[in-house]
């Protein structure tokens, strides 16, 4: 690709990501319809017509895999990512020198050409793989291949290491989730956080016509931002509410013991944890009554988010709205329009 159509890229970009009106990083006077802080996407980004499988291909040529950023303007985890994260001169230098970095607006309205080569829009592809945490990143191989993916904020070293497990090839080897365990530690505790919320044992997860949706725990000890959602989150007068109508069991990602699971099958919860794809700790996981699994949170998340999530799926709010980020900007608007100060970050 030219330097003259990257430039004319990069120009034609500008727009949608300045414009884009979500809501602001914190908004204590603030309304509905107000422009949120734009992110600002590093330089070394790749301007791109976003032709997926031309990046995949100039990726292999300059030995390097494909990463796909979806993100949006106002979110407090994307700049996050970009103000911490990429701040930090041995993730940023690692980064450039292995992969090939391209920004999707999941607003946008430019056009797509997609992995599978089918066009679309920004917005359409990022619906189509539900995408509903910004950040959210994809780690796309040579042959086209989603080898690993990252659902939300990750803090720089749990980042770090996931950037290392693609970086090595690892994907074919063993699980993201099994990488973390053996290579990031954290000054957290050594023992779960107990709650008296929890389900005790034995573990029938199945559910019935009316009864309360299901809320699965993922953790494991020595786990920073699962003490976090305990000591801060869940503590929070809002959410011993939204926890009350719930049902709520937890297990650590290498607990062996058996648990019926919500589609009748017995095995071990690691073993579960393994066939849901869980990588990232805390992970929380909801269940309808019909035991089918309906939302989801993995990444780091503070108690707005928190809140939101559990009261997704309380009033089933899935049903008519399937996007959870479009979710998040209604119950914003209306926590505001009640007079409520909202800052995302706290």
């Amino acid at each position: 690709m030219s330097p003259w159509r990257r430039l004319a890229r990069a120009v034609l970009r500008l727009a949608p990501w300045a414009v884009l009106a979500l809501w602001p990083l914190s908004a204590p006077a603030q309304g509905p319809s107000e422009v949120p802080r734009p992110i600002d996407i590093p330089a070394w980004f790749e301007p791109s017509f976003l032709d997926l499988p031309d990046e995949v291909a100039a990726a292999a040529r300059e030995n390097k895999r494909l990463l796909l950023y979806f993100g949006q303007d106002g979110c407090p985890y994307c700049r996050r990512l970009m103000e911490v994260n990429f701040s930090q001169r041995a993730i940023t230098d690692k980064t450039r020198a292995n992969f090939r970095a391209i920004a999707i607006n999941i607003w946008g309205d430019l056009e797509v050409t997609a992995l599978d080569g089918q066009r679309t829009t920004e917005k359409e592809f990022a619906r189509r793989l539900r995408v509903q945490f910004t950040p959210t990143l994809l780690f796309v191989d040579e042959r086209g291949r989603v080898t690993a993916r990252l659902n939300g904020y990750w803090p720089p070293h749990k980042f770090s290491a996931a950037l290392d497990y693609v970086i090595a090839r690892q994907e074919d080897k063993l699980s993201l989730a099994d990488y973390l365990a053996a290579n990031v530690k954290e000054a957290a505790r050594t023992e779960l956080n107990d709650q008296p919320f929890l389900m005790k044992p034995p573990f029938d997860l199945r559910r019935t016509k009316g009864a309360k949706p299901l809320a699965v725990l993922f953790e494991t000890p020595e786990c920073a931002a699962c003490d976090e959602m305990h000591r801060e989150g869940f503590a929070r007068a809002e959410m011993r509410t939204l926890l009350a109508k719930f049902d709520i069991a937890r297990f650590a990602l290498g607990d062996g013991r058996e648990l019926t699971a919500p589609d009748g099958r017995r095995l071990a919860a690691s073993a579960w944890a393994r066939r849901l794809s869980v990588s990232y700790t805390p992970t929380v996981v909801f269940f309808d009554d019909a035991s089918r699994e309906v939302f989801r949170f993995e990444g780091y998340v503070r108690p707005f988010h928190l809140a939101a999530a559990f009261d997704y799926v309380a009033q089933r709010a899935y049903r008519s709205e399937p996007q959870f980020q479009r979710y998040l900007q209604a119950r914003a608007d209306r926590l505001r329009a009640s007079g409520q100060a909202v800052d995302l970050w706290r």
